[in-house]
């Protein structure tokens, strides 16, 4: 730490402690940050595009996780570095607004940042590089809209949506079922969806995952489907035209608050209380048969008495449901959640077509399946697979895949993937960058490379030349003039990505470049690092 010297020449202290802490400055404190940067950047990036591969991630206390969604190796890595936490901080931005591209936005701030440091090393002022690369970002996110498409689709004509959605899924463990995962997803997000107002809760759709069977068997479901059985194995399996009443409180008799105990010292008075408890549970049961209920579902627990008084008054009941679960029947069945008995009414109990348990394999596991409800808005994607991990990459390929389609409701611009739209930016970027005087003239020549480093990590990823690939495709759009050029990966033969139809939102690109500018300008501007010591 540097020290300060008074006018007789004896040092004095500015910062407590200030021989324990350590400090870096001026350049040095620039590259040890963007080195910092750049290591994230290169774990995601063999992670990228439909040849991407996987990392597997074990938490503290020994679950593995298996994904290749940049968002969720980033959370679960346990960063230590406040830069890196920077980029995790970043992905997770571009995963909580668009949901998809969260490995994209990390490779191009990383390439953002290996072109930063040249920059640095011939002299040129932090300040002005982050200004350039501002420009430069401006230039590209006007030329994305430039190049964008829009494609109609209406909610006969899903097909647009659903091609969407399968290249989302194509960079997944996923990938064999892409087309009727796609289907589903689409299905799932327009069934909740509000087309006049372009808005779709997300909320709405819930995804639900059991071991066993196989991808394939993944279906959507008009209904709910609650992981739990009826209370007693002898209530009937199936419930057709239910009347649901959905209770929040206890369904046994009330327990005095106040501290006291009864003294029963003769065998009548405990006939008498234990009849008492009888008649009210007869009440309570008598009165859910009165208002017209066909089944209860209760988020809290009833002990085997009530269980076997239900049994016998045929009132068949599901037991320990759930708080978001409840609150996801009462809106999928139109039916309103009852936290007292006492205000329990025939206009507050949900309607459903259907009730039925469904058991799996020979397990012994079954599941409620609450399907033609009034009110169709809510609907559960039922995943089911080989391994939990397996559950579990498919319900995060599934998000990507909601989101997505969300996405093109709100805003139905697409540009093309593999790398195109990426390239054309780049090439672009490139001619403008003639057009400004200074040194910014420098970092917008290097933006336009970074924007190159992603069709490059995808040509890599897929076992091509990277440097050959690139090449060839940015000659063939210049030659050309056509945005639609990008990395064959999956070596179909051509490299046009419209004829391959692989397609991206507009609204995800944009924010991925502009996320990373930002992010990136405040990593340059950082000259100085104070940091404690290690004890």
């Amino acid at each position: 730490m540097a020290l300060a010297f008074d006018e007789y020449g004896r040092p004095f202290i500015i910062i407590r402690e200030q021989q324990q802490k350590s400090r870096l400055r001026g350049l040095d404190a620039q590259k040890a940050n963007i080195n910092a940067g750049k290591a994230v950047a290169r774990i995601l990036r063999t992670s990228l595009g439909p040849k991407g591969m996987d990392k597997m991630l074990q938490g503290p206390d020994g679950d593995v996780t298996i994904t290749n969604d940049g968002a969720t190796i980033l959370e679960q890595m346990d960063v230590d570095n406040q830069i890196a936490k920077l980029m995790v901080e970043l992905s997770r931005s571009q995963d909580y607004e668009i949901g998809d591209g969260t490995t994209g936005v990390v490779v191009l701030a990383g390439a953002l940042l290996e072109q930063a440091e040249k920059l640095l090393e011939r002299g040129i002022h932090p300040v002005r590089i982050a200004e350039g690369y501002e420009m430069a970002s401006r230039i590209a996110f006007e030329h994305l809209e430039h190049i964008a498409q829009r494609f109609e689709f209406t909610v006969t004509n899903i097909q647009p949506l659903v091609q969407t959605c399968m290249t989302t899924l194509s960079s997944k463990i996923v990938n064999r079922c892409k087309q009727t995962l796609a289907e589903i997803a689409v299905k799932a997000v327009l069934a909740v969806a509000d087309l006049e107002r372009k808005d779709v809760n997300l909320d709405l759709i819930k995804v639900e995952g059991k071991v066993g069977g196989k991808l394939e068997d993944t279906e959507l479901v008009y209904g709910i489907i609650v992981d739990k059985d009826m209370s007693h194995p002898q209530m009937p399996k199936r419930i057709e035209d239910a009347k649901i009443a959905i209770l929040t409180c206890p369904f046994e008799p009330p327990k005095p608050k106040t501290k006291h105990k009864v003294d029963i010292d003769t065998v009548e008075k405990f006939q008498t209380l234990r009849q008492q408890e009888q008649k009210y549970f007869d009440d309570m049961v008598q009165k859910c048969k009165d208002v017209g209920a066909t089944l209860v579902i209760c988020q809290w627990g009833f002990d085997d008495e009530a269980n076997h008084l239900l049994m016998h008054r045929n009132l068949p009941a599901v037991r320990w449901v759930g708080g978001v679960e409840l609150e996801l029947i009462a809106i999928a069945t139109g039916g309103r959640i009852v936290p007292r008995f006492q205000e329990l009414t025939t206009e507050k109990l949900g309607r459903a077509g259907l009730v039925r348990e469904k058991s799996f394999g020979t397990t012994k596991e079954r599941m409620l399946y609450i399907e033609q409800c009034a009110n169709s808005r809510a609907v559960t994607i039922f995943i089911r697979g080989g391994n939990k991990m397996m559950i579990e990459e498919t319900k995060r390929s599934i998000h990507d895949a909601l989101c997505v389609a969300r996405n093109l409701i709100r805003n139905n611009s697409i540009v093309y993937g593999g790398g195109s739209a990426e390239i054309s930016c780049s090439i672009a970027v490139e001619t403008a960058a003639d057009r400004y005087p200074g040194v910014e003239q420098y970092a917008i020549r290097s933006f336009a490379e970074a924007l190159d480093s992603i069709p490059m990590a995808l040509a890599e990823n897929s076992g091509l030349q990277p440097i050959e690939t690139l090449s060839a495709v940015k000659s063939q759009q210049i030659k050309e003039n056509n945005p639609f050029c990008g990395i064959d990966c999956n070596d179909v033969g051509t490299n046009n990505m419209q004829e391959q139809n692989v397609f991206e939102t507009l609204i995800g690109k944009q924010q991925q470049i502009l996320l990373a500018t930002q992010v990136v300008k405040m990593i340059l501007k950082i000259d100085d690092v104070i940091s404690p010591s290690d004890y």
